[in-house]
């Protein structure tokens, strides 16, 4: 059985996480690999800890960024909970892809004063950005936290919006590459699948509806 570990400090906490980040990108690019099209199945029914994850909408807006002028940029919020049974390590990563081979990690290219302007325009005084959310996250829904995440949006044609959301469950998977020589570690991802409505340069302010909603390998 796994237990997640505990952490006496939090900068131990913050350490670990880190960490944790790094590990996601290294697993991130299995995905360019071979092995990509034969990813396993997760399991029907989940055998390790697994996060109560509720996204909010997916949305495109047009930023004013000092000395830059306007950028486009995709944000999406989402509530986590745990009701694993045990107090968890949180350290989420999150992926864009625009269905034509480009992706891009949340925070990437995002300069600090769209953050703190996205975040007041929630109008949450308790939601998070990508790093604030990262620690402990403590049992039952009154320890729920409320975060932001956020992609420039340089493809504004894409063929396809998903989003890679990993760090909500602890279940893993190892494969081995053709020829025998690699392995690989993917582990369980929730994949959102949003409709891409064609041309984005003229948009802003809108709200992109969720297609499909997954777990995969990856």
């Amino acid at each position: 059985m796994f237990k997640p570990l505990a952490f006496t400090s939090r900068s131990a906490c913050l350490a670990a996480a880190l960490l944790c980040c790094v590990g996601a990108g290294v697993i991130g690019l299995a995905t360019t690999t071979p092995m990509a099209a034969a990813a396993p199945e997760p399991d029907p029914v989940p055998r390790r800890w697994e996060l109560q994850v509720d996204p909010g909408q997916m949305r495109l807006v047009t930023v004013d960024v000092p000395n830059v002028g306007e950028r486009k940029f995709f944000y999406l919020t989402f509530r986590v909970t745990n009701n694993s049974g045990q107090d968890m390590l949180f350290a989420p990563s999150f992926q864009l892809s625009d269905g034509d081979g480009n992706v891009v990690r949340s925070g990437h290219e995002v300069p600090l004063s769209v953050t703190q302007k996205l975040l007041a325009e929630t109008q949450n005084p308790f939601i998070m950005d990508q790093i604030g959310v990262i620690g402990e996250l403590m049992q039952g829904s009154e320890n729920a936290k409320d975060a932001l995440v956020i992609w420039p949006a340089n493809a504004l044609n894409p063929s396809q919006i998903t989003v890679y959301a990993a760090g909500f469950s602890g279940e893993t998977k190892t494969v081995t590459s053709p020829d025998g020589k690699d392995r690989f570690v993917l582990r369980k991802t929730l994949r959102l699948d949003y409709k891409a409505p064609g041309d984005l340069s003229g948009v802003a302010g809108q709200a992109f509806l969720l297609e499909e909603r997954s777990w995969i390998m990856r």
